[in-house]
């Protein structure tokens, strides 16, 4: 696995992880851990009345008992509520089968005060049980340390650096024709941004880096849009880019998801390396060049 697919799978791990909720999150949780612990990781899932015994897998090595907890909003009581009720009832239902139990959660920001103290607690009063929690630190680690064959069953299929090098017009060709727009500006602003771009948008590391990667085959698409017979081919294209990130900002996604639906909208990241090679350097080729993401004011940054 290369630089280049690293970050890309970071990235696509960060969305994934921060954006699944309920059945979701718990899903992604236990192929993850699967791929992780294979033979050792048991997903479990509910059977008829009995549900799923307060469980959401079970690791035989540890005897850990995994819970998972990922709602659209977190609140306090709620969880608490849930803390307890799960707890419990994993304590009830599988006994000296249990040594650890870990509450598996998506709070970017961490579980609240309470919840935390609420865990000390609950070890305190159950000193034959370790209690613990889950969260992005731990679970990227575990993630990023997979193969890239387990990476890519996760998450789909990724370029290599030497995919964007052998990158050609064939491989632009329809990347570019499924992001045609009309309507353009008859003023569009499309100069240049400054090199201190990136650092104007909350952009994360990885999606940066994916950036950079695109711009090695930067002047491919350049030469594509010179080369195309209609010179208006390439405005349309910027136009669309504006419109589509324009909208999303206004929707308040964050950064990364904003970069993520940019690259869908650029011809997707789930075709073949080469494809989403090709949606890299357009993507870099437009991000340097026209209004996706905020320019580096200098004015800004001085005050």
């Amino acid at each position: 696995m290369d630089e280049l697919q690293r970050h890309l799978f970071q990235l696509k791990f960060r969305i994934a992880f921060l954006e699944s909720r309920g059945q979701a999150f718990e899903d992604l949780f236990s192929r993850i851990m699967g791929h992780a612990f294979a033979g050792d990781f048991q997903a479990v899932r509910p059977y008829g009345n009995k549900g799923d015994l307060k469980c959401d897998g079970y690791r035989v090595s540890d005897k850990t008992v995994f819970q998972c907890y990922a709602p659209k909003t977190t609140k306090l009581d709620k969880l608490q509520t849930k803390v307890d009720e799960d707890f419990n009832g994993a304590v009830a239902h599988w006994g000296l089968r249990m040594e650890r139990w870990t509450f598996v959660h998506n709070d970017d920001d961490g579980l609240p005060a309470d919840a935390v103290q609420q865990l000390i607690d609950l070890g305190n009063a159950n000193p034959s049980v370790s209690l613990d929690q889950m969260s992005y630190p731990e679970i990227f680690d575990i993630t990023m340390s997979l193969a890239a064959p387990q990476l890519e069953d996760l998450f789909g299929p990724a370029p290599t650096q030497r995919t964007l090098a052998q990158l050609d017009f064939e491989a632009l060709r329809p990347v570019v024709m499924l992001i045609q727009r009309i309507d353009p500006d008859e003023n569009p602003s499309l100069a240049a941004p400054s090199a201190s771009k990136l650092k104007a948008n909350d952009l994360s590391d990885d999606a940066a880096e994916l950036l950079r990667q695109g711009r090695r085959r930067e002047r491919l698409v350049e030469d594509f849009f010179n080369q195309f017979p209609n010179p208006d081919f390439g405005e349309e294209i910027a136009q669309g880019f504006r419109d589509r990130y324009q909208d999303l900002k206004q929707q308040g996604h964050s950064a990364d998801h904003t970069f993520m639906e940019l690259q869908h909208f650029a011809g997707g990241m789930s075709g073949t390396p080469q494809h989403q090679a090709a949606v890299l350097a357009v993507m870099s080729y437009f991000f340097e060049r026209c209004d996706i993401f905020e320019d580096y004011v200098e004015a800004e940054a001085d005050t």
